[in-house]
């Protein structure tokens, strides 16, 4: 009977000893970074990187992209990117081509920003998206342009939406329309594609990042559509308000279902909420001036077959 029990204790510890420590230790290292204690962030990712951990390697890329718990370092921190981005993780394919496409190298910068763009990236789709309108570095294909545009639009990243009202006012009305198909088909076929790469979890890439990168790659002029074609853009609502039409499993899921709803009457001038729940992303629309209003969009909805509530913005 001791014997057994002795032998189940060892069991255990061993069981203890084979559970993924790694994840462990990477989240002691953001609990370090959150309260400011940089230097012991970076002893505790250095040695996981080393050891292959994607997580780690991306954490560390950023601190010496950062200058946090090291000295600022970009030959160090793409060092280190490049290691994670290889094994498919997605914040470092989009940091490490935002840092090589801002530092003049926009050819490797495009190339991983490609990447993170086929996986629906908002910042790589608004940047790559940007390229193809322009003919900056890869062919020219307007069409291609405003689909990925207008994903990360609809993700709601402002400078893309920025840019996509610039491109309305520059691509035909047919070419856009083609575009909005592209997208939604783009963002279904995510739903169903298995994920390639692990989610963020380390300190994120500044958002500046994107807006620079915009700015230094700007829409050049091309045919513009009549007049007749072109479409007004709504003006901007604002209130406290939103509505909510579901909770999805997969980002990609609540981005399809808003680039199925965004050209309905109701939601005229309102954007979509990714609003992260554990293990579930809310799709949420607005903003709504009052709660009347946003029931009334509701009950307009549900009579076409979409379910929604209203819900007080956080």
């Amino acid at each position: 009977m001791q014997s057994g029990t002795r032998i189940f204790a060892l069991m255990a510890i061993a069981l203890a000893l084979a559970a993924p420590a790694s994840a462990q230790s990477v989240k002691a290292g953001i609990d370090a970074w959150q309260r400011a204690d940089y230097d012991s962030a970076v002893k505790i990712w250095r040695p996981l990187a080393e050891a292959g951990d994607a997580d780690a390697s991306f954490n560390l890329g950023q601190a010496y992209r950062l200058g946090r718990g090291v000295p600022i370092g970009l030959a160090a921190a793409q060092t280190w990117l490049e290691r994670a981005a290889r094994k498919g993780h997605l914040d470092a394919q989009t940091t490490l081509g935002l840092l090589l496409f801002n530092g003049g190298n926009r050819i490797s910068g495009l190339r991983w920003l490609r990447m993170a763009a086929e996986q629906g990236e908002p910042r790589a789709l608004l940047i790559y998206g940007t390229a193809l309108f322009n003919g900056d570095g890869v062919v020219r294909d307007p069409v291609l342009a405003y689909a990925y545009v207008s994903r990360a639009a609809a993700q709601g990243l402002a400078p893309a939406q920025a840019t996509l009202a610039e491109m309305d006012k520059l691509v035909p009305l047919d070419e856009r329309r083609k575009g909005v198909a592209m997208a939604q088909n783009l963002a279904k076929a995510a739903e169903t594609e298995p994920a390639r790469a692990k989610q963020p979890i380390a300190p994120k890439p500044r958002a500046g990042a994107t807006a620079e990168s915009a700015q230094k790659s700007p829409a050049k002029t091309a045919v513009k559509p009549s007049a007749t074609g072109a479409e007004p853009a709504p003006a901007r609502a604002s209130g406290p308000w939103r509505i909510q039409l579901g909770a999805f499993s997969r980002r990609g899921s609540a981005e399809a279902l808003f680039n199925k709803l965004a050209g309905r009457g109701q939601l005229a001038g309102r954007r979509p909420f990714y609003v992260a729940a554990g293990a579930v992303t809310r799709l949420q629309i607005g903003p709504f001036e009052s709660r009347a209003a946003a029931a009334a969009a509701c009950a307009a909805l549900s009579r076409q077959g979409q379910p929604c509530f209203p819900v007080a913005a956080k």
